[in-house]
């Protein structure tokens, strides 16, 4: 088989594949090789196009061509077996030496760049983690660097633009945050790109951080918590003095704006779409719809704060509590349903807000779905309450704001769970009904 036919018959299996269902119709748009420690091995990185959808989706393939068959194995071509690199250690000791070199490599159509913040030390093992459905996360043991484990997210489909988990947390950690895994490294590409004046595309392929291993996330143990009744008031309210730690060294760390007439407009614009999408999807949202729209309408001549960068996809389950650290907030790539250059923007910080709002609303949710079920309402009331407190910033001026985030929040709920869960749409539906 050809290294396309190959390919073909791989992707669709893969979980970030992101055309269910449909056949590949795939070419090589660019590929580059990495040189590499290992004298059996072959790294390459291949950009694959797929064109079986109506707007084209563009892969990193990485590939390690060996004489025998190992784990991973893609398939044989031209007499040697193909792996996907994330699970060869010589795909990921070549990745590292180019990130924390900060080295650039030329190959036919791709040119890399390697960004350090941190010398990440030499690799020792490596192992890939599971579950992963849209980019595949490596966990890298390591030696002479400052943590013994890193992990290195390998981004699967590729875009124009920076990625805002890449610069949102090396901008933390370059001005000493400790609110976020600390940065050490990332890789840039340029690959060609017809639809642009520039005739090239540049976006980020892969990125380094510390790994905090063993470590429940603020979802598990608030359902934890409200599941045996106890109190959550401490957590959750410290839980808000690190958002908004996180969001006051973002607004330095990176330019702020005073939101113009047209961004204004822009944003509610995206709130009233998000809205007719939902009534067409949800009908049970027809009768609130008029009640959402008043309350969208009503910010019109509504003041409001500077945009900044902030999380974009803020919720319990993006939160861990490290023994050190305390917590510590991950994955800043944004709303998964926002256009990448959009998740780039600044952007109210009120968004996170709701977010983790919402959050702590579908912790009581669930319980109430278990068996038996849990009452854990008033146990939510309080933690939200709690969390704005340890927010510290006076939002009494912004509640109109705060209340039209959330209510956005839980109209993109009520879309998710009609698609994916009707039992759970009444959580948002309820949530709606009380913030109109």
């Amino acid at each position: 088989m050809t290294l396309i036919d190959t390919l073909a018959a791989w992707l669709p299996e893969q979980r970030w594949y992101a055309t269910k269902g449909r056949t590949p119709r795939l070419r090589i748009l660019a590929s580059i090789a990495l040189p590499a420690s290992d004298p059996d091995a072959e790294v390459t990185v291949q950009l694959l196009i797929d064109e079986a959808h109506e707007s084209p989706v563009l892969y990193q393939v990485p590939l390690v061509a060996r004489p025998a068959q190992g784990a991973a194995a893609i398939g044989e071509v031209d007499g040697r077996w193909l792996h996907d690199g994330p699970h060869d250690p010589a795909y990921v000791e070549a990745l590292l030496a180019v990130m924390g070199g900060a080295q650039t490599v030329a190959g036919e159509g791709l040119s890399l760049e390697g960004r350090r913040l941190t010398e990440p030390g030499r690799v020792l093992r490596s192992r890939v983690l599971s579950g992963e459905q849209s980019n595949t996360s490596v966990v890298v043991e390591v030696e002479g660097g400052p943590v013994p484990t890193l992990i290195t997210k390998v981004f699967r489909v590729l875009h124009h633009g920076e990625n805002p988990d890449v610069t949102t947390q090396s901008a933390l950690t370059a001005a000493g945050s400790q609110r976020v895994p600390a940065s050490f490294c990332s890789l840039s590409g340029t690959w060609p790109d017809v639809g642009r004046d520039s005739g090239t595309a540049t976006g980020h392929l892969a990125f380094t951080q510390q790994f905090l291993p063993g470590l429940q996330d603020a979802w598990a143990v608030a359902v934890d918590a409200a599941g045996r009744g106890e109190d959550f008031t401490e957590q959750a309210r410290e839980l808000g003095a690190a958002v908004a730690e996180v969001h006051r060294t973002l607004a330095t760390a990176l330019p702020t704006v005073e939101p113009t007439a047209s961004e204004t407009a822009e944003l509610l614009v995206s709130l009233r779409r998000r809205l007719d999408i939902a009534v067409r999807e949800v009908p049970e949202l027809a009768a609130a719809a008029p009640r959402i729209a008043a309350l969208y309408d009503a910010l019109e001549g509504a003041r409001w704060p500077r945009l900044q960068r902030i999380h974009g996809d803020l919720h319990l389950g993006q939160s861990v509590r490290s023994p050190g650290l305390g917590w510590v907030l991950l994955d800043f790539e944004g709303e998964p349903l926002r256009p990448m250059p959009e998740r780039s923007r600044p952007d109210l910080a009120l968004r996170d807000i709701a977010g983790m709002l919402r959050s702590f609303d579908y912790v009581a949710g669930s319980l109430a779905h278990q068996d038996p079920p849990v009452d854990a309402a008033a146990w939510a009331v309080a933690a939200r309450a709690a969390f704005l407190d340890g927010y510290g910033a006076d939002l009494d001026g912004e509640a109109a704001l705060l209340d039209a985030f959330e209510v956005d929040k839980a109209v993109y709920e009520a879309i998710y769970e009609v698609r994916n869960r009707p039992d759970w749409l009444g959580i948002p539906l309820a949530a709606i009904d009380r913030l109109v």
